[in-house]
C-alpha cells in the first residue's frame, strides 16, 4: 500500500466537474465557463488541473445539454479532446451532481466534485482531497475567514462573532463513493448549497481540509480580472 492514494493506482478515483452557470453576473452573453483566460476557456484550465491527478476517462463533465455543442466547438478550436465523460446537467446543482454520479459505474472508490469555474485549484489540493477522503470518508476544501464577521439577527441588530470559528467553503469536495451514492438518494432540500450539505443531511460527518485563497470561483468581471 502506498503512503498516498494518488501516488499509487488511480483506477478508483473519479471527478465530477459541474459547469452549469450562465453569464448573468458576469454581464456576458457567453456562459462564464466558456470565457477565455490566458487564451483558453476557463473550463479547460479546470479540467487540466484534474488531468494532472487522474486519467481523463475518470473525469465526468456535467454541462447543460444546450451548451454541449458550444463546448465541442471550443474543444476543436483549442485542440482539447481528452476522453472525458459528458453528462447532461439538471435543473439544479443537486440534480446535476446526481446525473454525474449516475454515470460512474464503479462499485467503490473516491469521487471529487468541483466547480467548473474554479480553474486555480492545484493538483496538490486535489491529491490531498482524495487522500483525506480515503482515510476519513470526506474532504471538504475551505479557507479561514480573513475579515471581521457580524451576524444579523431577526430584529436587524448585528453582533460580532469569533471569525476563527468560521470557514469559507470551496471545492473540490471529495467523498467515499458508496456514502456519496447513499446521500444523493435523499429528496432535494432548499438548503442544499453544496455536496457537503447533502452529506451532512444524510448523516455523514464532514472533514475539512485546507484550500487556497487563490482557488476562487470566477463569477463576476472583477473575478475574471
Amino acid at each position: 500500500m502506498t503512503d498516498s492514494l494518488t501516488n499509487g493506482p488511480t483506477d478508483q478515483l473519479f471527478a465530477i466537474i459541474v459547469a452549469g452557470g450562465s453569464g448573468s453576473r458576469m454581464q456576458s452573453s457567453v456562459p462564464k465557463q466558456f470565457l477565455l483566460l490566458k487564451d483558453k476557456p476557463i473550463l479547460q484550465h479546470t479540467i487540466e488541473q484534474f488531468m494532472a491527478v487522474l486519467p481523463a476517462q475518470q473525469i465526468v463533465l456535467v454541462l447543460p445539454a444546450a451548451e454541449q455543442f458550444t463546448w465541442a466547438i471550443l474543444c476543436e478550436e483549442h485542440m482539447f479532446n481528452p476522453p472525458i465523460q459528458l453528462v447532461d446537467g439538471g435543473a439544479t446543482r443537486f440534480q446535476s451532481v446526481r446525473n454525474g454520479l449516475q454515470s460512474i459505474q464503479a462499485a467503490a472508490g473516491i469521487v471529487a466534485v468541483h466547480d467548473g469555474v474554479r480553474p486555480f485549484v492545484t493538483p496538490a489540493i486535489i491529491r490531498n482531497s482524495f487522500d483525506t477522503a480515503a482515510r476519513t470518508g470526506s474532504a471538504v476544501t475551505c479557507v479561514a475567514v480573513k475579515d471581521s464577521v457580524r451576524v444579523i439577527g431577526p430584529d436587524g441588530v448585528s453582533q460580532a462573532v469569533n471569525r476563527s470559528q468560521y470557514r469559507l467553503v470551496q471545492t473540490p469536495q471529495t467523498f467515499a463513493l458508496h456514502a456519496f451514492r447513499q446521500a444523493f438518494q435523499v429528496e432535494e432540500q432548499p438548503f442544499f448549497t453544496d455536496c457537503a450539505s447533502v452529506m451532512e443531511y444524510a448523516g455523514f460527518p464532514i472533514t475539512l481540509i485546507e484550500g487556497a485563497y487563490e482557488n476562487i470561483k470566477i463569477t463576476t468581471p472583477d473575478d475574471l480580472r
